[in-house]
This record gives structure tokens, sequence and C-alpha cells, in this order.
């Protein structure tokens, strides 16, 4: 965003009161890396598999609830806490969405914690995970500490299907899954509202780019693959699927530097 803005203002004051006061308790972050895209990765590891995954993170808790505070703030005493909240109900909300999404994919999921530190909210996360695994015995499901995730995020990546994750881990996790397939600037996301009492939100992972405002020079590829999101969230699935093989159609021949509307004329022509 802007430098004018001060830091986390943006955050604060808007995405994330959006995302609370909307109750979006689902963040998805579909990760993919499409034919043609540079990544960091080596060819062996690139081409070992399909890199094709989502992150369902939880949205509405966790430390960025804003529980803490600081005293003697600036001086050698000061002390700073940050709680982070984790409450049953939130916990099983996402596990059972994010076992629904493998259901409907590869039916396999994996949860990201650290429990082995992070005993008390550890617990809790591992407890309704695999009670909520019992009930889908169709579905592998297997843990992963955080730390260790990111190695094989980097080595092994297609091995993963579906991840459920809390919400700083889920945030620092995405951010890798999108610089291992392709970077940021294709990477989409919904954070949504599952019971369908306020609205859900879809938007591109990147930020707003003011450096290039008005030069008609940003990727929208992020942005139509979120208005895909978007589609398949309210049922038309079809129309989604066609948006999706058009980006990836685009990207798999994608040469040279275009404009935006060059980007998105071209996607819209493969409809």
């Amino acid at each position: 965003g802007s430098k004018q803005v001060p830091s986390g203002l943006i955050e604060r004051g808007l995405l994330l009161k959006l995302r609370f006061d909307f109750d979006h308790a689902i963040n998805l972050r579909p990760s993919k890396l499409y034919p043609n895209t540079t990544t960091p990765l080596r060819d062996e590891i690139a081409q070992a598999g399909d890199i094709d995954f989502i992150v369902v993170r939880e949205g509405t808790e966790g430390l960025y609830c804003g529980n803490g505070g600081a005293v003697r703030a600036g001086t050698p005493q000061e002390l700073a806490t940050e709680v982070s909240v984790n409450t049953a109900f939130a916990v099983e909300r996402v596990i059972r969405d994010a076992y629904q999404r493998a259901s409907a994919r590869n039916k396999k999921i994996t949860l990201l914690h650290k429990h082995n530190v992070l005993t008390n909210a550890g617990r809790l996360w591992n407890r309704i995970f695999n009670e909520v695994g019992e009930e889908n015995p169709e579905i592998t499901r297997q843990y992963l500490h955080i730390d260790a995730a990111t190695i094989t995020m980097v080595t092994n990546p297609s091995s993963f299907d579906v991840i459920v994750t809390d919400n700083l881990f889920g945030d620092i996790i995405t951010d890798l899954a999108a610089a291992v397939t392709g970077g940021i600037g294709l990477a989409a996301s919904a954070n949504i509202n599952p019971e369908g009492n306020y609205p859900s939100m879809f938007e591109p992972v990147h930020g707003s780019a003011p450096d290039i405002a008005g030069k008609g020079i940003a990727d929208p590829t992020a942005a139509i693959s979120s208005a895909a999101l978007l589609l398949n969230h309210l049922g038309y699935t079809s129309a989604a699927e066609k948006i999706n093989l058009a980006v990836t159609a685009d990207l798999a021949h994608r040469n040279g530097t275009r404009s935006t509307s060059e980007i998105g004329e071209t996607i819209a022509s493969k409809l």
C-alpha cells in the first residue's frame, strides 16, 4: 500500500475489521503452479508432481484478534503482550470446512500447528482435528509442526492437498506457498462467512501497488482468479472452472510484457 498510510492502519482499521465484523471464519487461499510459470523451486521438485493445494486458515481468532496490551510503553520496563484466542467453536468450524474441501479433492488433509510448544492451543486444535477425522475415515490426515511444514513446502510441495491451520500460521505459510507457485502477484483469496449471515469477500493477496497506479501495467490475474473463487462460492462452479481454465491457458503461453487490459482481454477471449 501507499507509504503515506501509517503501517498497520489498513490491516487493523480496515481488513481485519471487515473480517471480524463480517465473521470471515474461513480464509481460503489456493496455490497452484501453472504451466510456464517461474518458480524458485529446482526443476526436479517443480516437476515431481502437480503442485495444487489449498490452505484453509481460521480468520477470526488467534493472535490477530487484538487481545493484549502494553504497560510502561516507551520505557526500559515496557511490557507488551499478545494473547492468542482459540475457541472450540471456531476451531471446529474451520476444521470441518477443511475436511469438506478435502473430501471434494484428493482426500488428504494436513494440520499445521506447533503443539509441542503451544501446548494449550495445540491440544485443542489436535483434538478437534482428530475427532472430525474419525468421522471422515476416507480422508488421510496428518499433522506437521509449522516449521517442518515450511521445509516440506519447498522440498515436496506436491505432497499437500488441503492444509488447515490457525490465523498467524496461515498468514505466514500462504505467503511461502505463493512464492513457490509463481509469486504473490498470482495469488487469489477468499474470506468466507460460512453461515451466509454476512457478505463474504474475495480479493487478490497482493497489495494495491501505488507505485504503478495509473500506468495500466498491473497484472489482473489474481483479481480474475478471485472472481472465480466468488463464483464457486455462490454455486456457479461451471463458470468458475471456465475462468480457471482461461487463466491456465493464458499463463501457459504468456511471454513478454503486456498491459493490464491486454492480459484481461486475452483471458476473456479464452472463456
